[in-house]
């Protein structure tokens, strides 16, 4: 049996007749940037996640850079987040000039520890930038709380948690902004790039979209340096054929997750699989676990046909481009060991339980 990480083929084979009117529709009409589909999703969004204003841009990366750009974050700026992320979460932050300041993360959600957080407050914060790693919410109410006690802003990046849940709030409405990314793995995926800021701040809202337009309220007149950073009108189309499914797929993932977990709960004292904030809607973007001896695993996996990914295998601090700030082995140390168990293996809405059973069987075999 081969089992991909991540099969998208699927999805596509029982959406193709909805796909392929979506995509004719705007090549008939003739509008390719900017137009309808846009402006519809963006609307679908806002409401789907219960926000104000949702602003299409190029990308998830675009998104963090636009949304720090809006909030006036810049040089001699420093803004607190994570070391056990994405590249681009702390990419952005530099790309617009400021220092990112890593916290490490909680041994269990993966996600930002809050209780570091106030340690590593200077007078240059500006914002924190806490990500929901693999679809799991990080500790919002603290780190609201935290930011409210020190004037600071909070950037959700929530480009791998669509749908996610804390008692009922979706996630991306607990900042001031927040980043969505629809690259093709994302549980809600085109098939291309895109990126979404969503938020409740008007002002943000219009800095955004002026920002993701070259700086240009009105066409031809500049009020400040920009970005050409829209989301496709081909894309939006995709994207709001696949937003009506979200939730019935994220359910399915959560299914399928359960049946890992209930599989696997006998290698406890070997793999660690995800944990469970109980009053948070977990949407397992990825299912990662963690083990001693992960390269031989994943090895014998494949030799089985089951593949795995590592994410991450290098936390941010420790990453060569950020060697000029300075930190060493061992400063982040909880972040610093995942890096060396965790992988991820095939998790996606169609998968089936009987590939399911198969890769628990193949693990259990290599265990024992």
């Amino acid at each position: 049996m081969q089992i991909e990480l991540i099969n998208l083929k699927r999805q596509y084979k029982n959406l193709k007749d909805e796909i392929n009117q979506a995509i004719e529709k705007v090549l008939e009409n003739g509008q390719y940037i900017l137009g309808p589909e846009v402006k519809a999703f963006e609307k679908e969004i806002a409401e789907y996640l219960g926000v104000r204003y949702a602003i299409g841009v190029a990308n998830g990366t675009d998104a963090l850079v636009l949304s720090l750009r809006a909030l006036n974050i810049g040089p001699g700026d420093e803004v607190i987040t994570t070391p056990f992320t994405f590249f681009a979460t702390a990419e952005a932050v530099s790309l617009v000039g400021a220092v990112p300041v890593f916290v490490d993360i909680d041994p269990d959600t993966y996600n930002i520890n809050p209780d570091l957080i106030e340690e590593k407050i200077t007078e240059r914060t500006k914002a924190i930038l806490p990500v929901h790693i693999f679809g799991q919410l990080s500790n919002m109410d603290k780190i609201m709380e935290i930011a409210k006690k020190h004037n600071l802003y909070v950037i959700e990046d929530a480009c791998q948690a669509i749908g996610a849940e804390y008692r009922g709030q979706k996630v991306g409405t607990f900042g001031d902004a927040a980043c969505f990314s629809f690259f093709p793995t994302k549980n809600l995926g085109g098939y291309g790039d895109g990126g979404m800021v969503v938020t409740n701040n008007k002002e943000i809202a219009e800095n955004v979209d002026i920002l993701r337009k070259h700086g240009s309220k009105k066409k031809y007149y500049n009020e400040e340096i920009g970005y050409n950073s829209r989301l496709d009108e081909l894309q939006a189309s995709i994207l709001r054929v696949k937003l009506k499914y979200l939730d019935t797929w994220n359910n399915m993932r959560i299914n399928a997750a359960n049946k890992y977990d209930s599989l696997l709960s006998d290698l406890s004292d070997v793999i660690k699989t995800p944990y469970k904030i109980k009053e948070a809607k977990h949407i397992y973007h990825l299912y990662c676990i963690q083990c001693e001896n992960r390269e031989i695993i994943m090895q014998k996996l494949k030799e089985r046909g089951i593949a795995t990914g590592i994410y991450y295998p290098v936390p941010l601090h420790l990453q060569k481009a950020y060697t000029n700030l300075g930190y060493r082995q061992g400063d982040l140390p909880v972040a610093e060991d995942l890096c060396k168990k965790i992988f991820a293996i095939p998790m996606f809405p169609e998968i089936t339980d009987n590939e399911i059973n198969y890769i628990s069987e193949v693990l259990h075999e290599i265990i024992n």
